[in-house]
């Protein structure tokens, strides 16, 4: 029996972002092409400054694209469009930003930094409707109503957070790019933003695109990872087939500083340090392939091969 065929909600083709130009041009994002199937928890991995949160904007048309395509639902959305699809893409495609500090004004009272979408967009049919969806979303996201009057320098960082969900939430996207939204917050509350995150993904059925540098975060909310060092996509899987066989250099390298509960098998572990100049691109020059099905990995002909041998291929 054939397998359905997955709704793509978000299509990347060829996409490539620079910055400036002439000597100064720098190349951020570097021919990324990814896909994210509706309902899924796509995760983008990598060092600071690999490119992560760029294409993340790139997609909320934040970020202009140099070149290549962006897709929603089968639509282009990256360059010129009409406005009725720019106002579909603002409303539908939203963004949970890393720092909970910065991201929200400080002059303004919760209640209007969770209804200003609502406001810009009128999607309120009059005052007590729009108090009534703020006081929704607060509750969604673990908030009381009341905290609707109060300013942001009130909260801590766990609720500031949880504000920036609820305002994101209020205009009913479908897809949300979700900015390590977890690094500037405690441990503990860590965990109680993720399973928030996990249980809106479930009753309102929506789509992530979830960028971490973290990656047992990462394997605790994925479906599937993609791996990015210096704006190029080096290797992309299903969450456990990464953790599990991981091909490229750099995906080992990330994994190999994942800290291991055990103290004693921590104090033994041997970090590996990844070396660029150990790829020789000159004659050989690398592709992105599926060595498994689901499966892909950037690289010539002979690491290709190689990887082939390691998971016994």
């Amino acid at each position: 029996m054939a397998v359905p065929e997955r709704e793509k909600l978000i299509e990347c083709k060829d996409v490539q972002i620079t910055f400036g130009s002439g000597r100064k041009k720098f190349v951020a994002v570097d021919h990324v092409n990814i896909h994210i199937f509706k309902g899924e928890t796509f995760s983008l991995v990598g060092e600071s400054g690999s490119g992560k949160t760029t294409i993340g904007r790139a997609i909320l048309r934040i970020n202009p694209v140099s070149s290549g395509e962006i897709f929603f639902k089968g639509r282009r959305i990256s360059g010129k469009i009409d406005k009725a699809l720019d106002q579909e893409v603002i409303q539908k495609c939203q963004m949970i930003f890393q720092d909970p500090m910065a991201s929200l004004n400080e002059r303004a009272k919760v209640d209007y930094i969770v209804s200003e979408g609502l406001i810009n967009f009128h999607l309120y049919k009059d005052e007590e409707d729009r108090q009534m969806k703020v006081e929704k979303a607060l509750r969604e996201v673990g908030l009381l109503p009341e905290f609707a009057s109060r300013f942001p320098h009130e909260f801590s960082g766990g609720q500031r957070q949880r504000i920036g969900i609820a305002r994101a939430l209020i205009m009913e996207p479908e897809f949300v790019v979700a900015d390590e939204p977890i690094s500037a917050l405690d441990v503990s509350i860590r965990a109680q933003v993720l399973n928030l995150l996990n249980n809106l993904k479930k009753s309102r059925g929506l789509t992530y695109l979830f960028i971490a540098h973290d990656l047992s975060v990462v394997r605790f909310i994925s479906d599937r990872i993609g791996v990015i060092h210096k704006g190029r996509i080096v290797e992309l899987a299903e969450s456990e087939e990464l953790f599990l066989h991981p091909l490229h250099p750099y995906t080992k390298a990330l994994l190999s500083a994942v800290p291991i509960p055990d103290p004693q098998l921590e104090k033994n572990k041997k970090l590996l340090v990844y070396d660029p100049s150990i790829h020789d691109y000159s004659k050989d020059k690398p592709i992105w392939n599926e060595i498994l099905p689901g499966h892909y990995v950037w690289g010539n002909e002979k690491e290709q091969d190689q990887y082939r041998k390691e998971i016994g291929l």
